[in-house]
């Protein structure tokens, strides 16, 4: 408790430094206002852009139009869940309701196919849901998966002997909060920081990055022949294993045998942030190693999910408190990738769209979109981690 509280300390102190550091007053001022530019709106050092952003997708998007039993729109709705959780406000979580009970029958099946992993993020709002309303509807078991050899989930079916860095995101969380949720640890806990470190140990390299996927055949034409890996640091990829990480971390217990081994391999993910960190915007880079390289760009779902592990990380002791560098910068880094349009509504910029694994020419073309979901969930999640900080930052500085 000692730790965790020093932590906090130590993270709030060096806020007020770094905002000093990377806001020079004299860049604010020859900045003219304009309509679309949230330095023009006195309250903006005060929004709560958790409330604002969901209040504009609600806007947006009625349940019935957020789209299908998809990963994007349950990382989109936990992130929405952790603003209800702090606000109170019922109508964010009705609105939750509302998306999933489209799709689970009046026995608690699902109208859907889980045919892979990314089709299983959505289950942490059946959790969720049950724990709110006791509906047994909500009671949904984690289903049994194929694996490679020594026992791997495969990312789909489609996808035979394959791993992706992405898919611990989508299913590990769920599984480990389902088994302290209805008493079937002894198996969860096991299972989940068993996937970790089979996912680490295919795809982790020496400078603290995963690469995107390993292939145990080697038979996709992505995959090296001898060691089956894919030859990129794809950025969302690394934040989805960060923050399967860490939530995992929350849950299993602090004597768990391999809890350590999880610690040591988010050590040397934090590192590797704070190394390949665009110091100048705050921001990572889309392939994260080729910063010098013209053709990358800074990549806003991942920066959110680096910010929100590295802060996370340092709360909870697992690093040092000067990693709170890192993700400060971060944090000011994103928040000047939102911003208020003319109608009012949020605009989160720079949202790399669903990818596949390829090559470097391949992540360097990937569209870019605003109001991603990837981005929008990814966005919450860390501004309820970082939003206590209070962070004035000039848009576009």
């Amino acid at each position: 408790m000692g730790r965790r509280i020093l932590g906090r300390l130590i993270v709030v102190v060096l806020a007020a430094s770094v905002a000093v550091a990377v806001a020079p007053p004299v860049a604010q001022a020859a900045r003219p206002a304009t309509a679309t530019d949230p330095s023009a709106d006195p309250r903006f050092a005060h929004t709560d852009w958790s409330k604002a952003l969901v209040e504009s997708t609600m806007q947006r998007f009625t349940p019935q139009t957020l789209g299908g039993w998809g990963y994007t729109q349950g990382l989109y709705l936990y992130g929405q869940y952790l603003v209800f959780k702090r606000t109170g406000d019922p109508r964010y979580l009705d609105y939750i309701k509302a998306w999933v009970d489209r799709f689970v029958r009046p026995d608690g099946t699902i109208s859907n196919s889980f045919n892979n992993l990314d089709s299983m993020r959505s289950g942490v709002l059946l959790l969720i849901l049950y724990r709110e309303t006791g509906d047994q509807r909500y009671r949904i078991a984690a289903d049994k998966y194929p694996r490679t050899s020594d026992g791997g989930f495969w990312h789909a079916t489609s996808r035979q002997w394959q791993l992706w860095a992405d898919g611990t995101f989508m299913v590990l969380p769920f599984l480990a909060e389902y088994g302290a949720q209805f008493g079937d640890r002894a198996y969860t806990d096991d299972e989940v920081t068993k996937q970790l470190l089979i996912y680490a140990s295919h795809l982790q390299a020496g400078n603290g990055l995963l690469l995107h996927a390993f292939d145990e055949k080697r038979v996709q034409p992505w995959a090296d022949p001898v060691t089956g890996l894919s030859p990129e640091h794809w950025c969302r990829a690394i934040g989805w294993y960060g923050m399967a990480t860490v939530d995992v971390l929350e849950i299993i217990p602090r004597d768990h045998p391999r809890r350590q081994q999880l610690i040591s391999i988010l050590r040397n993910l934090v590192g590797a942030f704070a190394r390949y960190q665009d110091l100048r915007t705050g921001r990572w880079f889309q392939v994260v190693d080729k910063g010098q390289d013209p053709a990358n760009w800074t990549e806003t779902s991942c920066s959110s999910m680096y910010t929100f592990v590295t802060a996370r990380a340092v709360l909870r002791g697992y690093v040092s408190p000067l990693f709170a560098f890192t993700a400060l910068n971060g944090y000011r880094g994103v928040l000047d990738r939102i911003s208020l349009g003319p109608d009012g509504l949020t605009n989160l910029a720079e949202i790399c769209i669903g990818t596949n694994v390829g090559n470097l020419a391949f992540y360097f073309a990937r569209p870019r979109a605003v109001n991603d979901l990837h981005g929008l969930g990814s966005f919450l999640i860390m501004n309820e981690q970082l939003r206590y900080l209070n962070i004035y930052h000039p848009a576009g500085a």
